[in-house]
């Protein structure tokens, strides 16, 4: 049975979106968008229709907020045809680095090219791969990892909860570095619970790992992003420095989300500005700038 695509609705103006609360660092990178421009193939059964959200209206919002750099990551709508990264990351520039999601057989020849243009990263559908054994899994990781290690790169993992919890083990002492997006996307209606977000914790403070603060409306779901103050700042309490922000953008499929107001959740769970420094400016350093 086909499944039928969400509904993306238009995106709300670059003006209308509330301001920061707080003085933007200068060299604050937003580590976590997509665009969409028509003209691409997308995936054949994409799972949202085509989103209203180009290069030129993603870089109205960047300069509206105060947002100086940005990391494009590549969206399951048009697969590992990477091809509208590669020009977003032509026509933006070297403030911008991207985040590509590749086949297993994709040659060492394309991987540099990719690395050329401002590549840094390769992202993990585990989304996709999440009915599969967890060694299967694991398996996986480890071949993908032997693709970024000797270029300087990482990993990010696209994941349900559920296999975050159950890597949590095999990540505990994993020698790469990798992120995983969306806070751990740990959600309650999946039967994650509030100690498998602790022993996220634990591999966040002594392992590899980093955690993107993105989509907070994906774990709120209903309730209101404050619900999630405790979480946010469980995080930064943990480890600030391995800590990236995100916004999202364009907030699939709710195109009229306010993007200011997802940077102002910053000022509640990292209120010292020493913490906001280390998440919009040296963390994206580190990873994508060095």
């Amino acid at each position: 049975m086909t499944v039928q695509p969400l509904r993306t609705t238009p995106m709300r103006p670059a003006q209308s979106n509330t301001r920061p609360r707080f003085a933007l660092p200068a060299g604050s990178c937003d580590a976590h968008f997509h665009v969409f421009e028509p003209g691409f193939p997308s995936v054949a059964e994409p799972l949202y229709t085509f989103p209203d959200a180009t290069i030129s209206e993603y870089l109205e919002v960047a300069d509206v907020l105060g947002i100086e750099r940005m990391v494009l990551v590549q969206p399951t709508y048009y697969g590992t045809d990477n091809s509208l990264t590669l020009e977003a990351l032509r026509r933006i520039g070297p403030r911008c680095r991207g985040v590509v999601r590749i086949e297993e057989d994709t040659s060492d020849e394309t991987l540099d090219r990719y690395h050329e243009a401002g590549v840094r990263a390769i992202r993990l559908d585990l989304f996709a791969r999440r009915t599969l054994p967890t060694a299967e899994i694991i398996a996986y990781v480890r071949r993908m990892a032997a693709r970024t290690t000797p270029r300087g790169w990482h990993l990010q993992f696209y994941t349900p909860g559920t296999v975050v919890r159950d890597l949590l083990p095999f990540l505990a002492d994993f020698e790469d570095p990798f992120v995983i997006d969306h806070m751990g996307y740990m959600l309650e209606a999946d039967g994650l619970t509030t100690a498998d977000f602790e022993r996220l914790l634990r591999v966040l403070e002594q392992g590899r790992c980093w955690i993107k603060l993105s989509g907070p409306y994906r774990i709120a779901k209903h309730k209101p992003l404050s619900s999630l103050q405790s979480l946010g700042r469980s995080l930064v309490a943990t480890r600030p420095d391995r800590l990236l922000w995100g916004s999202d953008w364009p907030h699939l499929p709710d195109g009229q989300r306010d993007t200011g107001e997802l940077i102002n959740l910053l000022a509640d769970w990292a209120p010292d500005e020493a913490d906001r420094h280390q998440i919009l400016v040296r963390s994206p350093d580190r990873l994508f700038f060095a």
